[in-house]
Formats: structure tokens, C-alpha cells, sequence
């Protein structure tokens, strides 16, 4: 790098501030290659003025490519003639050739059209639209949530039915990326490729390049804004924190560093989600205002988090441990998302439910937050059953300042689970909120209908729980209820695969808990 990190970061947050240029004034850029702009455009983290706009140049395979000036154009119609904004950023080497613009001053609640131009190219035209004014109270609010989109394991054909619902906000919930190579036995796989388990920087450049590569995938980001969150697989499976990785503990914590700036790169974030110039910090628990109707709480529960209850040195994944037998599990002080976020959620909380101002409190994390009891009483130590006094305090969280209503969505474990979220305590604690923890884009479950059912049934409280589908979840926001609609594919080997609806769901305004529709 011929700049000092810190440098270019500086850089990079003053460049993401839009700055208007007149056309005139526009230098000459170099080259015009239409495959420059290969990975498509973005838009994220809308605001009641303003939104982020993405995009990242890509070079040919190795073909060194100095900084660019890019220019963007943002406009009230897709044919560009009636221009609103319009400037330049810079595609520094340091980040990746990536571009985040911070565009300001738009009008609340308003759709916009834009695009990226360097020299003669042109990028796809992206559509994105800013939040409500704060103080305004929206009729409605559609929502596509998903996560989990192994390559080799299936095509992305749920995203072109994500276009086809046209939302006005995908929560993505982590797993963006896997780092894993291509498996040596591919049966059975969609797709293969010939990337090599991600450890470097460039390693996960290009494993996002080539989940950035789908058609379908490239669509739905241009279709509304996004608002995005991870998961472990960003990095590697099951990692937890600081150094909680495998092998050595500074090996790890470079390749963590490594995988975190990639993240950035290539998700459409504000400049202040780079909370450490060396990438060892991201700011990523936000809140996202949809006027009075939502409040979109996003979690991090990967970065913050304590090393999973009773793992072995070493060991691959976090797996599961009977409780008799840890007693670590039941340690109070073990967070999942940290000190500070879990104060950070109870102010949000408390400040939802002041003055009745959020109709919607929405949780949108990385996975399933109901317990999940097994029949042969083991538990999972990497989710939430695995940090059960974390639990019980955000539970405690919502009983005390009881917001008017309280949804979870979720992802990472590859199943649709609906839950009744009781409150805390023994007994038969009331219903305080609803969950929706959806399956996965394209990855596979790793377990069977039969198993799930059995869990289901020792469970009273999950409503529904499917595993042997892939798809998203769809949620119809309004002042007087929730409806959330599970979309599922026909086959997930087929680029081009149908879609249908494996179920639906109310929940109705302060009546906490779904009802099957």
C-alpha cells in the first residue's frame, strides 16, 4: 500500500460525503471497460435524506488499476433526465476499488433512480428511496429478510422473486459469503468454483466478486436499499469475538481483520460503520428509523460476543454440550452481543416504548432467539441457547419497558422457525413478542424434516419449524398489523426455479405472538 491506513480511511469517509459537481467540470476519466462495473451497484441504510450508494470497480485478472474518479448521477426518473444530484468519489486500490457515497439533502420518503459513469461506461441503473420524516406515521412498510447464500449449494433464484415482491428494504442477516473451497466430492452441488478457503485479503475480494457475479443477486440490490448485518461466515464458522477462531490465535486475528475489510468493501455502509482504522473494530449495531411505524434495531452478535460455552481448543464448530455437564453455559457475565450493545438496546427499547412514539420494535439479528429444547437434552452453544442469561436480560429488556410491539427476525440456521417469545421467568411466562427466523437464500439445513419435527414437538412455543426448503421472508408492515409471508423455491438447483408460499403469518397491533393466517 503506498498510503498509510489510517490516511486513505480518512480519505475514503471524506470522499463518501457527496460533493456536487457541474458536468463541465467533469475530468476525463480513464479506461471506459463496461466490465469495470461487472459487481453492479447498491444502495443501503436509508435515511429520511439521504442513503448510501455503492459500487466497485473490477479490473481485469491481473491488470494493476490505479485510483478512479467515478461519477454518480441521482435522479427522480430511471431515463436521467431530471437530474437531483450528481458528483464524483474516488475508487481507491486501498478499499478495493469500492465506492460508498453518502448522499444528503434528498427528500424524505422519495424514490430515487441512480448510476455510476466512468469515461464511456456506465453502470446498471440502481433504485433506492429514503426513510419517512421521522415524525411521519407510513401506511406501510414491505421488508424482504434473508441470509445464508452458499454458492456451491444452490442458485439464487429466490432473489429474483425478491425483485418481483418489490420491497422497499431488504435486511440481510449474514452469511453473505462462505469461505470454504469448492468441497473435493461435488454430487449434488448447483455450481462449483475454483476459489481456495479465504484466509488473505484477496482471498475474500474475490469470494465476494464471485457471489457479486449472480445475475439475480445483482437485481435485488438494485432494486431497493439493503440494510446489512453478519454473521460467521463472513470470517470463518462458528468464530466468536477477538481472537475465538481457529488455529493460532494472531493468524486469526489477521485473517478476521482481513475478512472484516472486505466486508466493508463491499456492502453499502456508511463511512461511520469504520469505527478503527486498522479494521479492528467495525460499527455495525445501528438503528434504522422508518418513521413512528418501525424501528429497525440491527445486531451484531458475532464481534462482541463470548467464546462459546465449553468449546474445545481447536475445535472447528461450536457443537453442543450438555448443561449438567458445563457449567460455563449458565455463567451470567457470557454475553452474545456484548456490554455495550446489550445497553444500547435497552436505551432503544425504553426510548420505543416512551410516549407510544414506535408502533414496531424490530429486532433484526443473525439467528433464531427462542430456545430450541432437544429431545435428547443437548444444546447448542452457538446460537442463543447458548448464552441463555444474555437471553433472559434482553427478555427482561422487553417486559420492562414493554414496547408497544416487539418482532425478532433471524437467519443463519438454514430453517424457518415461527415462535411465540414468552418473557423471562418460570412458570408460564406471557407472550411478550414474535419471531420470525427464516431459512437460507441457497445453503442447505444439514438435518431432516423427522429431527425437526421432533424438536418441534418438544417445544410448544415454535409455531412452525421447516427445514427442507430455501427461500426468504417477506414482511407486509402497517400501523395495525404484521404480516409475515415465508417464500419458498421449488428447487434450489435451478437458476430459473419457481416460487411459492409455504406459509403466512399475523401478528396484530399489541397483540404479541403470530397467528397463522
Amino acid at each position: 500500500m503506498t498510503l498509510q491506513r489510517r490516511q486513505w480511511i480518512q480519505r475514503t469517509a471524506a470522499a463518501a460525503v457527496a460533493s456536487a459537481l457541474p458536468r463541465w467540470a467533469w475530468l476525463k476519466a480513464a479506461p471506459a471497460a463496461e466490465n469495470l462495473f461487472a459487481l453492479g451497484v447498491a444502495s443501503g441504510d436509508p435515511a429520511p435524506d439521504g442513503v448510501v450508494l455503492w459500487t466497485r470497480l473490477l479490473a481485469p485478472p491481473g491488470t494493476p488499476l490505479p485510483a478512479q474518479t467515478v461519477h454518480w448521477e441521482l435522479a427522480h426518473d430511471e431515463g436521467f433526465q431530471r437530474i437531483v444530484q450528481k458528483g464524483q468519489a474516488t475508487a481507491a486500490p486501498e478499499l478495493g476499488h469500492s465506492v460508498h457515497v453518502e448522499v444528503r439533502g434528498l427528500e424524505p420518503g422519495r424514490w430515487y433512480h441512480y448510476r455510476f459513469m466512468l469515461g464511456q461506461a456506465s453502470s446498471a441503473t440502481g433504485r433506492t428511496c429514503t426513510a419517512p420524516h421521522l415524525q411521519a406515521l407510513p401506511s406501510r412498510l414491505r421488508v424482504a429478510f434473508a441470509s445464508c447464500q452458499r454458492w456451491e449449494h444452490g442458485h439464487y433464484a429466490a432473489w429474483r422473486h425478491v425483485c418481483n415482491d418489490q420491497p422497499d428494504l431488504v435486511l440481510f442477516l449474514g452469511d453473505y459469503i462462505y469461505e470454504y473451497a469448492t468441497p473435493k466430492n461435488t454430487e449434488g452441488l448447483a455450481r462449483t468454483h475454483a476459489l481456495r478457503y479465504a484466509t488473505t485479503l484477496a482471498d475474500y475480494r474475490d469470494r465476494y466478486a464471485l457471489h457479486k457475479s449472480d445475475p439475480a443477486l445483482q437485481a435485488a440490490h438494485a432494486t431497493c436499499p439493503w440494510a446489512v448485518t453478519w454473521d460467521d461466515h463472513e470470517v470463518q464458522n462458528d468464530y466468536a469475538g477477538d481472537r475465538n477462531g481457529q488455529g493460532d490465535g494472531a493468524a486469526f486475528q489477521a485473517q478476521r481483520t482481513a475478512a472484516w475489510q472486505a466486508f466493508y468493501e463491499n456492502m453499502p455502509l456508511r463511512a461511520s460503520a469504520l469505527a478503527d482504522a486498522q479494521f479492528d473494530k467495525l460499527q455495525l449495531y445501528r438503528r434504522l428509523p422508518w418513521g413512528r411505524l418501525a424501528q429497525l434495531h440491527l445486531l451484531d452478535d458475532r464481534q462482541h460476543r463470548a467464546l462459546q460455552a465449553c468449546r474445545r481448543p481447536g475445535s472447528t464448530s461450536a457443537g453442543t454440550v450438555r448443561p449438567a455437564d458445563c457449567a460455563e453455559l449458565a455463567d451470567p457475565a457470557r454475553s452474545l452481543l456484548g456490554a455495550a450493545q446489550e445497553q444500547w438496546l435497552d436505551a432503544g427499547l425504553a426510548a420505543d416504548a416512551r410516549a407510544d412514539h414506535t408502533r414496531w420494535s424490530v429486532l433484526a439479528q443473525q439467528t433464531l432467539f427462542s430456545p430450541r429444547r432437544y429431545p435428547s437434552g443437548l444444546v447448542a452453544t452457538d446460537g442463543w441457547d447458548g448464552y441463555p442469561a444474555a437471553r433472559a436480560r434482553l427478555l427482561q429488556s422487553v417486559q420492562r419497558h414493554s414496547p408497544r410491539n416487539t418482532v425478532l427476525l433471524g437467519g443463519d440456521i438454514h430453517q424457518n422457525y415461527v415462535c411465540n417469545v414468552h418473557g423471562a421467568g418460570t412458570g408460564d411466562p406471557p407472550v411478550v413478542a414474535s419471531e420470525f427466523c427464516g431459512t437460507s437464500i441457497s445453503s442447505r439445513s444439514g438435518t431432516t424434516q423427522d429431527k425437526v419435527d421432533a424438536v418441534a414437538r418438544h417445544n410448544p412455543h415454535v409455531l412452525l419449524a421447516r427445514c427442507d426448503e430455501r427461500g426468504y421472508g417477506l414482511a407486509d408492515i402497517t400501523p395495525q398489523q404484521w404480516v409475515t409471508t415465508l417464500r419458498v423455491v421449488d428447487d434450489p438447483l435451478d437458476p430459473q426455479s419457481n416460487a411459492s408460499t409455504l406459509a403466512r403469518f399475523v401478528v396484530e397491533d399489541r397483540k404479541p405472538g403470530p397467528q397463522r393466517a
